[in-house]
């Protein structure tokens, strides 16, 4: 065999190795680097990104040759993959319509990437020298000369002196020990394997100092584009909690190309353990650092291990003061940074005007959109000033529903007035006071997008939900309210979205209607490999994927992401103790609990009954762990008292009756949370009222959730609330029985 055919052969067992197969490329192992483990990660990263691969059976043969097409078929499948689909024309007499690579060869005289010789020849199958590929690369990436000396001792006079020089003035190339570059050495795959992901790492970074989103973009697959729209839970790998950085979250990083993550209680152990699992986590995300983000509503909704546990945003309401509101957002924000979070899916900005909503409740601020908007807006400028970007929620509006989205698919039907006079006012004011995130929910509104679709679940007619609209997102909120942030849906996990469309066709429709971030998709790898596949057959275009990863690196950016990627996990660590529940923060959580005691009924009109010193106390609750924690406060606050518990509800009640008749005072504590007002067990309640108010004793009702209690009670006589069952709304609640606290606070909804 002659050297001709040699290099013909070699260049058809190639065309094998650089078929374009991105996400096969990117899950073969090789089994034969072990003599050029210099250039590993270099290979590894050109196969992830689907420009090499193998010859099957785990072999990469990194000491081979590459040829002169092999090289712009690199480049061409780096730069220019979409002119690869366009008709062409012949090129070079020695390329022939049947050579192996002949369309890339095209395209690479096209783009002006490489040229022929004077002979109209081309010489497709020699091997490439490194003077050629010095210049091959300068020309393809139009790189200048950087800081560098360049200086090596047998270029100088070299026909590609200057492209090597612009290639080790940057760092991209280096000589040998003798300083010497050897510029007519051939170069094997291994090598060029280097040369080539230097190049782009290069200019990925270039792109990145200059805030250049467009070019990064331009060197970012369709999987890595895709892969910035998703934000996958990790509560667990192989059935155990998810609180390191495991090879599941590896994995899953990597093959997906993940653009952020969602941390649950399951990833939380402490202030400490959590700093550290998100320095990890970024330290796997490579050059585009993650969204790292919690749901730290403060109140019911809370996660920071050890930190500020406020009390939530209805006692803010009932406190109904601005600046205390943006304090709350300040704190949860200076304690979610110094823990490596940086995206909080808060405030609520829901107008909780349905006291049957079972999901929203108490973490609104208020049934008042006015109320709503101010604080609200409040909070996201405080978390917005601790560096922390809020993602305000849930819009258009999940306040006036009987559905929790969690479980089902909610259908508000209300007019376009009445959602522009209500639902949307807070979200209007939100986005002209910069909001950059907003979550979309999964409730379908008919006044703005009347589209029925077929359920998967049963075959029945199902309106859209606003995540999944384009009416909604794109129309409304883009178009009509000129919203141009960064849109993030609810969780895909949510049977809103689960029950009736399969999750390959919702990720597919959520980023056709404007969503931004899939949140919490069910399988992230079928997510993400239904998304590539629809931007590479045309159902989800590429400007709107485009768009999305644009408005998403400009958030990151502006938030410091990137900057942050080379932090020390020790100057994280030894900064959590004076940020982390520190007493200035304890300080505006006791002030929140305190100013939002809300009086709900007294015999003079402006105070609970008041509980004595010696007094015998019966705390009475349906909840037995609620009960023991007013229980284990009360005693603390003062000493002399002597408490015990009854509990209330069906079948129990004959034992609260012989306990009141021996009290002093009873405390009768209510939680009603998750689930519809209308149907929780007032009855027995009321006959324990009844029974109070017969016997004439001293007595508070405690309402300690949803403060609905005037709707479906009679004859309060005492009554306060204190919008949660968090240990400081309990304290502020028990100080106002106690007389040690006036309840100024004024009961932010209708009852």
């Amino acid at each position: 065999m002659n050297w001709k055919q040699t290099m013909l052969g070699l260049a058809a067992a190639g065309a094998a190795m650089l078929m374009w197969a991105g996400s096969a490329s990117a899950a073969e192992k090789f089994t034969d680097l072990q003599q050029a483990r210099w250039a590993e990660d270099s290979i590894l990263y050109m196969a992830e990104r689907g420009t090499v691969a193998g010859y099957g059976n785990g072999s990469f043969r990194p000491e081979g040759a590459v040829t002169r097409a092999q090289a712009v078929t690199f480049m061409v499948r780096e730069l220019y993959p979409e002119e690869l689909a366009r008709e062409g024309g012949q090129t070079y007499t020695d390329v022939p319509v049947n050579h192996p690579f002949y369309k890339e060869i095209e395209v690479a005289a096209k783009m002006g990437l490489a040229g022929g010789f004077p002979d109209g020849s081309f010489h497709p199958d020699a091997p490439v020298s490194r003077a050629e590929t010095a210049a091959f690369l300068t020309r393809a990436y139009a790189l200048q000369t950087g800081g560098g000396s360049g200086k090596l001792s047998d270029t100088a006079n070299h026909w590609a002196a200057a492209p090597i020089g612009i290639m080790s003035s940057n760092g991209l190339i280096g000589g040998y020990a003798d300083g010497t570059y050897r510029p007519d050495k051939s170069v094997s795959r291994a090598e060029f394997a280097v040369f080539l992901a230097r190049v782009i790492r290069f200019e990925r970074e270039a792109a990145i100092q200059a805030r250049d989103w467009d070019k990064l973009m331009s060197y970012m697959t369709v999987s890595e584009q895709v892969g910035q729209m998703l934000m996958p839970d990790i509560r667990e790998w192989k059935g155990k909690r998810t609180t390191t950085v495991n090879e599941g979250i590896k994995g899953a990083v990597h093959d997906q190309d993940l653009g952020g993550l969602i941390l649950f209680e399951k990833n939380i152990v402490g202030a400490e353990q959590v700093a550290a699992l998100t320095h990890g986590l970024q330290a796997e995300a490579g050059d585009i650092p993650l969204f790292m983000a919690i749901d730290q509503e403060g109140g019911v909704i809370k996660r920071i291990p050890g930190g500020t546990n406020l009390p939530g945003q209805m006692a803010l309401g009932a406190a109904g003061d601005e600046p205390l509101a943006k304090a709350a957002g300040r704190l949860t924000g200076e304690e979610l940074k110094a823990l490596g979070v940086q995206l909080d899916f808060a405030p609520v900005l829901d107008i909780n005007s349905n006291p049957d909503n079972p999901i929203i409740g108490m973490r609104a601020f208020s049934s008042d959109p006015d109320l709503v908007t101010r604080l609200g807006l409040a909070e996201m400028k405080g978390l917005q000033e601790a560096g922390v970007i809020p993602a305000v929620k849930h819009f258009p509006g999940h306040g006036d529903t009987t559905v929790d989205s969690h479980l089902g698919l909610p259908v508000l039907n209300h007019d376009r007035e009445r959602l522009d006079a209500v639902e949307l006012k807070p979200f209007r004011a939100a986005i002209a006071s910069g909001a950059e995130m907003i979550m979309s929910a999964h409730i379908a509104f008919p006044a703005v997008d009347n589209e029925r679709v077929v359920s998967r679940k049963d075959g029945s007619s199902v309106p859209v939900p606003a995540t999944l609209s384009k009416n909604v997102l794109s129309g409304l909120l883009r178009g009509e309210l000129g919203y141009k942030g960064v849109i993030i849906s609810d969780a895909f996990t949510m049977n809103g979205i689960v029950e009736h469309f399969g999750e390959e066709q919702a990720v597919v429709r959520a980023v056709n209607a404007g969503v931004d971030i899939i949140l919490m998709p069910q399988d992230p790898a079928k997510a993400h490999k239904a998304l590539v596949n629809a931007v590479k057959s045309g159902t989800v275009s590429r400007d709107a994927v485009h768009a999305a990863v644009k408005r998403i690196l400009e958030l990151k950016a502006k938030y410091g992401l990137f900057e942050e990627r080379g932090s020390s996990l020790s100057d994280r660590l030894d900064a959590l103790k004076a940020v982390i529940g520190t007493a200035s923060h304890r300080a505006v959580e006791q002030e929140i609990a305190e100013r939002a005691v809300t009086l709900l009924a007294g015999r003079d009109g402006s105070h609970p009954d008041l509980i004595r010193q010696g007094d015998r106390v019966v705390i009475a609750a349906a909840d037995e762990e609620i009960a023991r924690q007013v229980q284990k406060q009360l005693t603390e606050a003062d000493a002399s008292l002597k408490t015990e518990i009854d509990m209330v509800g069906p079948g129990k009640l004959s034992g609260v009756r012989p306990a009141i008749g021996e009290a002093d005072y009873v405390i009768l504590a209510t939680y009603q949370f998750r689930n519809v007002a209308s149907q929780f067990g007032w009855a027995d309640y009321q006959v324990v009222l009844d029974e109070l108010n017969g016997q004439n004793k001293r007595y508070a009702l405690v309402s300690l959730g949803n403060p609905y209690e005037g709707m479906f009670l009679r004859d309060i006589k005492s009554g306060i609330a204190v919008y949660g069952k968090q240990e400081p709304n309990i304290g502020a609640g028990l100080k106002a029985l106690l007389g040690q606290l006036e309840p100024h606070g004024v009961l932010p909804v209708q009852d």
